[in-house]
């Protein structure tokens, strides 16, 4: 479960176990966890993050958008 981002309160990752699923990431931050599609970019489900906090999110995973797709497909490469 590689950490590909950190930023403030927010831990950015994904599972090495998904890889039959479209490149995604996974967000947490104390008891709340969101999953967003990086292609296209859309949320995914949201367990207990409130409206703006996932707008503010939006835009991490916009600005980050390049690095955490060669995360996801750095990070399969080599599980192949």
């Amino acid at each position: 479960m590689p950490t590909v981002l950190r930023s403030g309160p927010y831990r950015v990752y994904f599972f090495s176990h998904e890889p039959n699923e479209p490149p995604h990431v996974h967000i947490d931050r104390d008891d709340k966890s969101a999953k967003f599609w990086l292609h296209p970019r859309a949320l995914a489900r949201n367990f207990g993050f409130p409206l703006h906090e996932l707008r503010r999110i939006r835009t991490l995973i916009e600005d980050n958008h390049e690095k955490l797709l060669e995360a996801w497909y750095g990070h399969l490469s080599t599980k192949r």
